[in-house]
């Protein structure tokens, strides 16, 4: 098996956890059941569309806020998870819009549907498939979103290559994602944990900036840049007091980024 299909089971099976700690015992035996996932979410509950069985905190920004989406709009959401960014899109785009959730893991397409059904929405569809290989027509879509999900992806310029495939001439892009400003200490790149909690797969800034730009988008702009603070105790589970104390003398930064871009 290459260390790319390695990497794509290890985010398969720990977000299919993910699901099945929501629906079994969840918080009442855990207190904090996705520990190590939801450190950089935000807060949903404001937004029109919110459907709280829907966010499982998994997100690091709110995409649908910094792309223009309009009524009628056809969507896509990357890494849809149960559904969150999808339902509120949806509240965009209204019942003419289309909105489509795409996610590699079979338990959070069956979650999604399953809010879904609850919904009662026929204009939002759930699909199995990989980013780096869109099981979608070209020029499908007006936007395309993605919430903290392409860092999990070991090829990037492969996704941001079926991105643009499937946008329609004119659409937009708006991906939040975790990136990084300096380096991680190799124990903390290497685990398989923190690569599926959407650290160690994270790009230096530049560099994740610079794929979306040759990648062919015009007017890539940054919409949002927060830097976030990852517990002592997460790091402490991977290296040495020692270790972590010369870690953070390197000042290397962890930040959350908004990004829009239009073909």
């Amino acid at each position: 098996m290459s260390k790319t299909d390695k990497l794509k089971d290890i985010v398969k099976e720990k977000y299919a956890e993910i699901v099945s700690q929501e629906q079994g015992c969840g918080c009442c035996c855990n207190p904090e059941p996705n520990a190590g996932y939801t450190i950089f979410s935000e807060d949903y509950a404001s937004q029109q569309g919110y459907v709280k069985d829907a966010d499982l905190g998994l997100g690091c920004g709110v995409p649908t806020e910094h792309v223009k989406i309009n009524a009628g709009d056809a969507v896509l959401d990357l890494g849809s998870g149960a559904g969150n960014d999808c339902f509120v899109t949806r509240s965009i785009v209204g019942e003419h819009g289309k909105v489509t959730g795409l996610d590699f893991t079979e338990e959070m397409i069956a979650k999604a549907r399953e809010n879904n059904q609850k919904m009662g929405f026929d204009n939002i569809e759930f699909i199995l498939g990989d980013i780096e290989q869109l099981p979608l027509p070209d020029n499908s879509f007006d936007v395309v979103i993605s919430n903290c999900v392409l860092n999990l992806v070991p090829d990037k310029v492969k996704a941001f290559s079926e991105i643009m495939r499937v946008l329609k001439p004119g659409g937009r892009l708006c991906v939040s994602d975790i990136v990084l400003s300096g380096d991680l200490p190799d124990d903390i790149r290497n685990a398989a944990t923190m690569y599926a909690g959407c650290v160690s797969g994270a790009l230096q800034k530049a560099y994740y900036l610079d794929i979306i730009n040759t990648t062919g988008f015009k007017n890539v702009e940054v919409k949002k840049d927060r830097q976030v603070h990852v517990p002592d105790e997460l790091f402490l589970n991977y290296i040495s007091t020692s270790e972590l104390a010369s870690f953070k003398q390197l000042g290397t930064g962890i930040f959350s980024i908004t990004v829009v871009g239009h073909k």
